[in-house]
């Protein structure tokens, strides 16, 4: 190897407690992207748990664990949705049936090989989830209905650099990150998720949208795609983008695509 590459995190990190240890912090570390170290909180304090990473649909992250901590930061209120962009509407019998059919209808994309990626980089997409629980006392979120998620993951499986043209600003990623990502619900801090499936996640979106916008030749999709993992807390190396670039992808007109 060349050399060793040096590691910028992306936001400040906050100093750690004086009962933490090198083990008993969770760190992303790879090389080629990072994101916040986590501490645990001490044995005496809390029973042992799994330590998770917390933000908000704006990409600002809240390293406090608990809601008793004062210092703990609320998560924000996303932005309101992009004017103009196209709304994808489903309710309880289109997530029953799995039916992808209400995006299609919204956005015209019928294809995923027929995709024009600069017709929704400005008008961005969003969803309005009209769901009826079958107890309205139900405490859980969308998030939390496995039938919602099951749909969500047809249709990443369909589309799978969707993520890339959701309506960022209003929090869509965020929700979207949601249906496909183990996490809890805080009431003080909102999404809490499980940091190591966030990380495949962020992952696996960085290498499918970065090719896609490529191989459309859309400009500057190493920063498109930065801004995404930016967005869900991390920051992304050009290391990765100059390993991605010297070992190309020739996508076909057909991969990743379900028949619908």
């Amino acid at each position: 190897m060349a050399g060793t590459m040096k590691l910028k995190p992306l936001l400040p990190l906050s100093p750690l407690p004086e009962q933490a240890t090198t083990s008993s912090i969770s760190r992303i570390s790879y090389g080629l992207f990072t994101s916040l170290p986590i501490p645990h909180a001490s044995a005496s304090h809390r029973p042992q748990v799994s330590v998770s990473v917390a933000f908000n649909p704006r990409g600002n992250f809240d390293i406090s664990l608990f809601d008793e901590d004062n210092d703990a930061t609320k998560a924000e209120h996303p932005m309101p949705p992009t004017e103009g962009r196209f709304e994808v509407v489903i309710d309880n019998d289109v997530v029953t049936r799995l039916d992808l059919s209400p995006f299609q209808a919204a956005t015209g994309i019928k294809s995923p090989s027929l995709v024009n990626p600069k017709d929704f980089l400005e008008r961005r997409i969003g969803f309005t989830i009209n769901y009826a629980r079958e107890d309205p006392g139900d405490p859980r979120e969308l998030s939390e209905f496995p039938e919602i998620r099951l749909w969500f993951v047809r249709l990443d499986a369909t589309y799978p650099w969707l993520p890339i043209l959701l309506d960022w600003r209003a929090g869509e990623l965020a929700r979207y990150a949601a249906m496909l990502v183990p996490h809890q619900m805080n009431m003080k801090m909102g999404v809490v998720f499980n940091p190591e499936a966030l990380e495949l996640f962020v992952m696996n979106k960085v290498f499918v949208a970065y090719s896609w916008l490529k191989h459309h030749d859309i400009p500057m999709p190493k920063l498109r795609t930065k801004d995404m993992a930016t967005m869900l807390g991390f920051g992304i190396g050009d290391e990765l983008y100059d390993l991605i670039d010297k070992h190309p992808l020739h996508l076909s007109s057909s991969s990743n695509e379900e028949r619908v």
